[in-house]
């Protein structure tokens, strides 16, 4: 006797009264903001803040989305570094050595039980005021040449703001990392031990292990966990907007202070954050699905 039917590839009875339900229940709050909120509507502003036309008359991102390439940059590169940070650091807590245990650990616990906007201030003010002048970067990125310049504003950002966007990256992967730091570690202590006694009876070392047997079955177990992360990485991006990254939070509060339309603009945001974290979720399940094929 099955506790459980299959699942259904139709719509059931059920399925059509909730969404009934939910639609109806959507189009009485629609009508009810229309009806109670005082509010003048002007939609018609916000597509020149997406897009406008440059010197020779062709359509070129204007502020809206600027900020979400920023934040597109901006999160892959954080989501990049944190998985480093993350993966070395997570295999630091698996390990048998005490030392590399107590590392970790205090890792996690120190970035983990600070705000991440505390964080921001530390490294933006760190990094800008001590460290970038005393390494030359700032000097560095403005010598460089026009092609070189040109190609670190569509990777990173403008050379005038490439010591805020480094230190916003490192500020992201290293909170983020934290969490990451966990998923990997409760993936490779999910594996059973004799995974480790297989690799172990070959004659392979800790590091051949960790390689070859136990990351990569680990990995399929962690996407889904990690890919929520990198959504998590996304939204977490607007919080950098307070050190002038320009990023989607950032132009939408100067949309916002230039038109004074605060719904239409925040609602946009909100589209264009839907969106991207929507789009990175369809693209996270895909992997699920191709990795369960193997």
């Amino acid at each position: 006797m099955h506790l459980f039917s299959p699942p259904s590839r139709g719509l059931n009875r059920l399925d059509l009264v909730l969404s009934f339900a939910v639609g109806a229940l959507v189009a009485w709050c629609v009508y009810r903001l229309q009806v109670v909120l005082d509010y003048d509507w002007h939609w018609e502003t916000i597509p020149r803040y997406l897009l406008r036309r440059d010197a020779d008359g062709g359509w070129v991102p204007n502020l809206l989305l600027q900020g979400l390439l920023t934040t597109v940059r901006l999160s892959v590169w954080s989501m990049l570094l944190a998985t480093l940070f993350g993966f070395g650091m997570g295999v630091f807590r698996a390990s048998p050595r005490l030392l590399r245990r107590l590392c970790g650990q205090f890792y996690v616990g120190l970035v983990r039980n600070l705000p991440p906007l505390v964080l921001v201030f530390i490294f933006y003010f760190f990094l800008s005021g001590q460290l970038m002048p005393l390494l030359g970067v700032e000097r560095l990125v403005r010598g460089a040449s026009p092609e070189v310049q040109s190609w670190m504003t569509l990777l990173f950002a403008p050379p005038g703001l490439m010591v805020e966007f480094i230190s916003a990256v490192l500020t992201l992967a290293l909170f983020e990392g934290a969490y990451i730091t966990e998923i990997v570690r409760a993936g490779i202590q999910s594996l059973e031990q004799g995974q480790w006694d297989g690799a172990r009876a070959l004659g392979m070392t800790r590091y051949q292990q960790l390689r070859w047997v136990i990351l990569p079955q680990a990995l399929q177990r962690i996407l889904p966990p990690l890919g929520g992360q990198f959504i998590s990485t996304i939204k977490d991006s607007a919080i950098v907007s307070v050190i002038s990254i320009q990023e989607l939070t950032f132009q939408g509060m100067e949309v916002m202070a230039t038109t004074y339309l605060t719904l239409e603009v925040w609602l946009t945001v909100s589209l264009l954050y839907f969106l991207l974290t929507f789009s990175c979720s369809l693209g996270v399940r895909r992997l699920e699905l191709l990795g369960q094929r193997r």
